[in-house]
């Protein structure tokens, strides 16, 4: 992740030194092969490898590199949807599944870390979700209830936010939270992997997936792992071309990291109730005498490939955290990332609608990667070895509730709606309009093409089709990359594919 326009380098990507990885240069067997080397990846594949299983790990970047990097890395299992709403789509006894499910993945990290000595800076602290007017107050309340008849019992209604600047109105008390150090964990995690016998290739982008019996998984260079079990955990699946994608939508969302004095903000997890919402914690010094921590807010979250100024909503974060946190100084960080919001608000963990039994994929993670990806973990090795777990029928990927039927259409008459992109004139209408350092789209006859001018004012020319399922992309001045904003595929400046669901670079201009 380098620093592009208005992006700079978040905490967790400093120097750590990971273990040591190759790209997969021979056909290999194993009993399962996983794709992607983020925290759902890794946890699958490192909970296999403890039960025996030959396992083998393919990651198109680095250990990492995708959006386990790019996380904020909260340890909740105050979720995002609202546990009133749960109740709604899944009843009382689906949300208290849900709950205990992301309570026992914060103890899974943390047993993880013990066992392994893995020094990652895990910490149990406290959540406040606060209102911010008399309407969200009742909300409040409306949760509260709702976490009562669950048997959340713990949680409790608080008269003041410990940080008073947020707010002057109640707030609820979520006892037994947790953050992290995302790279540190990830890194131990990987080395305890590999000293039980797995293999982890990077730079080995798999570009085809053949299901039977035996599935496999090809590489762009052409080399193949045949495996019994297949798991795709790419944050959204590369295996599934419609199914999947037509169940969440791809949000961009937004997080600095802001210098505070040591010790003047309460340590702890913090959640507006705005939509989109802000995401708050800190990140304490650990080493050395330093006389700051560093305050990581997030937010202002939309639909990928659809804000004209990403870097707006930099400004817009910094504005509100100055606003609610007078101690706040410079700001050092800035960063984005990519979330997929399932449709009725919880992941999808398990075997791929549609495809064999031995095929399994991790999505639809929302504002909870990391909780998320270690229930996958624990939900997918148990379907591998063929145990009982209560909570594969919640995360099931074949689920259908007509009850979230609402939002399903509204996310899919959004991805229809783009389509009117091949018909709108280009962005500009010369070469030379496009500046160096940005990307346009220009329109040739009837083709939408993608036009990038480097720093040299050379200008590079794809076409601005995506390869997935056909929509026009549009360019990100944060990332400097081509986001689509039908299903979240993106494309470096040149056209090189960064994330799924596509598969391919994009095509050439015609």
């Amino acid at each position: 992740m380098k620093k592009e326009s208005g992006a700079t380098l978040p905490v967790w990507m400093n120097q750590l030194q990971l273990p040591p990885t190759k790209t997969l240069e021979e056909n290999l067997s194993c009993d399962v092969c996983v794709v992607g080397a983020g925290i759902a990846g890794l946890t699958t594949a490192y909970l296999l490898a403890k039960e025996g299983k030959r396992v083998v790990v393919l990651e198109s970047k680095d250990i990492g590199g995708g959006e386990t990097s790019r996380t904020t890395a909260h340890l909740s299992n105050a979720l995002d949807e609202q546990y009133y709403n749960l109740i709604k789509l899944f009843g009382k006894d689906g949300a208290r599944l849900a709950c205990q499910s992301h309570a026992q993945a914060i103890d899974k990290i943390e047993e993880i870390a013990n066992e392994e000595n893995i020094d990652c800076d895990f910490t149990r602290i406290d959540g406040y979700l606060f209102a911010a007017s008399a309407e969200e107050e009742e909300k409040l309340m409306q949760e509260l209830e709702a976490l009562q008849q669950i048997g959340w019992q713990d949680v409790v209604m608080r008269k003041r936010c410990p940080v008073d600047t947020l707010t002057a109105f109640p707030c609820l008390h979520y006892p037994n939270q947790g953050r992290f150090h995302v790279m540190k964990y990830l890194n131990g995690l990987a080395n305890a992997f590999i000293d039980k016998g797995g293999r982890i290739y990077t730079g080995s982008h798999v570009k085809e997936f053949r299901s039977g019996a035996v599935a496999t998984a090809v590489t762009a260079e052409g080399y193949a792992v045949a495996a019994n079990h297949l798991v795709v955990a790419t944050n959204t699946p590369v295996n599934d071309r419609v199914t999947m994608h037509t169940k969440q939508a791809p949000y961009r969302t937004y997080a600095i990291g802001v210098q505070v004095p040591k010790d003047s903000v309460a340590d702890a997890l913090y959640w507006d109730m705005k939509d989109p919402y802000h995401y708050i914690r800190l990140q304490k010094e650990t080493t050395g005498e330093s006389r700051y921590d560093l305050l990581i807010v997030g937010g202002e979250d939309h639909k990928t490939g659809q804000h004209a100024h990403p870097i707006e909503c930099f400004q817009e974060l910094e504005r509100w955290t100055k606003l609610k946190f007078p101690e706040a100084q410079e700001v050092l960080y800035r960063w984005s990332g990519q979330v997929f919001e399932p449709v009725d608000g919880l992941a999808y963990i398990g075997r791929n609608p549609g495809d064999e039994e031995n095929v399994y994929i991790a999505t639809g993670d929302s504002g909870h990667g990391m909780t998320h990806g270690t229930i996958a973990g624990i939900l997918i090795t148990d379907l591998i070895m063929e145990r009982p777990n209560p909570w594969a029928k919640l995360y099931d990927p074949s689920r259908v509730s007509l009850k979230s039927v609402g939002e399903f259409l509204k996310e899919n008459l959004n991805v229809a709606a783009q389509m009117k992109d091949f018909v709108t004139p280009g962005d500009v209408d010369e070469l030379a309009d496009v500046i160096p350092g940005t990307g346009r789209i220009m329109r040739k006859g009837a083709q939408k093409v993608a036009v990038y001018c480097d720093q040299d004012g050379v200008r590079h020319q794809c076409s601005a089709v995506c390869p997935h399922l056909g929509c026009v992309v549009s360019w990100n001045s944060v990332e400097s990359s081509w986001d689509c904003p039908c299903h979240g595929s993106r494309f470096d400046p040149f056209g090189k594919v960064i994330t799924g669901p596509a598969s391919s670079d994009l095509g050439p201009a015609s």
